[in-house]
């Protein structure tokens, strides 16, 4: 079922479980990853990112999406829009039928990430879409999203932590419906150069200048050793690779206000690992279903697991009578174009 965000932040924010928002590239992750979420009854987002959009052209993206909706009606889907970098692109994700929307000016100086923010924030709650922001700075890199390295993150991060007063005047004048926070964590597979540890004491902090504002962990995969190990025994490359420790995101859903767990990276290494394993095992391999499948295989697995790890495994049902309790309401797509 189609919605927005809402009614799974409605009931994660004091429910004690977050909503794995993972990245689309391909079928076969869109797949693997619907298909972990309809065997495990949980809600989910599925998102589009700026490289993503480059390599598979959103619309194709977002028609697989909507062909998951269709297959699995009784998971509770969200369609959003990664780290958009301008009001036009909004608009334009609103038009063709994106639920959620992430405007990040989180680069820009703090007044101009208002200013471009709050449009972004207008034009789409007209559209009944919500609204994602970013304040303060992560460290790490994918895709067009450039953080600082590891090692100077880790030694400067008080400094590019989400500041709690911030939040609040940020919240406030913006109107954001969820709020992407620097607590510690990076994108990519090299989060952290020392031990894994996020800052909850921060989280604490902005839950109380900004109570009942649902919090948004990106750069949250855990980058799963067993994924590393294949990568390297097949070939690969990827010595001290670090994700965030599962237990610390367990505690971040259920203790904490974090809603929504930001997952790319753990998906690619499942795939990835797979389809080495294969070419390593099976030279004479060529047929694209003989080790994609294996990589699907791969990432409903892994995906189970990361549903458990955030607890919303089992809420789908009470996710859909939440939305309509909600009335339902739909994005201004389906009745007419809301952003021309």
């Amino acid at each position: 079922m189609l919605m927005t965000s809402k009614p799974m932040f409605d009931l994660a924010y004091d429910g004690g479980f977050g909503v794995g928002a993972f990245n689309v590239n391909n079928m076969e992750i869109t797949q693997g990853i619907i298909e972990a979420c309809a065997a495990e009854k949980s809600p989910c987002i599925l998102q589009i990112s700026k490289g993503a959009r480059k390599y598979a052209n959103y619309r194709f993206l977002r028609h697989l999406i909507l062909a998951a909706v269709e297959e699995y009606p009784e998971v509770p889907i969200c369609i959003h829009l990664d780290h958009g970098d301008t009001v036009d692109l909004v608009k334009t994700c609103i038009n063709d039928g994106f639920t959620s929307v992430m405007i990040d000016g989180s680069h820009h100086p703090y007044e101009e990430n208002i200013k471009v923010t709050a449009e972004a924030v207008k034009v789409s709650h007209a559209a009944g879409v919500v609204v994602e922001a970013e304040l303060g700075m992560l460290g790490g890199i994918e895709e067009d999203v450039v953080g600082l390295s590891a090692e100077e993150y880790e030694k400067n991060i008080q400094k590019f932590l989400t500041d709690p007063q911030q939040a609040k005047d940020f919240a406030k004048r913006t109107g954001i419906d969820s709020l992407a926070v620097a607590i510690g964590t990076s994108h990519g597979a090299y989060k952290f150069k020392h031990e894994a540890k996020l800052a909850f004491d921060r989280v604490e902090e902005i839950m109380k200048t900004c109570p009942g504002l649902p919090l948004v962990m990106h750069g949250s995969s855990s980058v799963p050793q067993e994924f590393i190990d294949l990568v390297n025994k097949y070939g690969g490359a990827m010595p001290n690779a670090k994700g965030v420790p599962e237990d610390q995101i367990a505690m971040a859903v259920r203790k904490y206000g974090v809603c929504k767990v930001n997952i790319d990276t753990d998906l690619r290494l499942a795939l990835t690992a797979k389809i080495r394993e294969v070419f390593a095992t099976k030279p004479a391999e060529f047929d694209p279903r003989n080790y994609l499948g294996p990589g699907r295989s791969a990432i409903i697995e892994m995906v189970k697991r990361k549903l458990h790890v955030l607890n919303s495994a089992g809420k789908a049902d009470v996710v859909i009578k939440q939305w309509q309790k909600l009335g339902s309401p739909m994005p201004g797509y389906y009745s007419k174009k809301c952003c021309g």
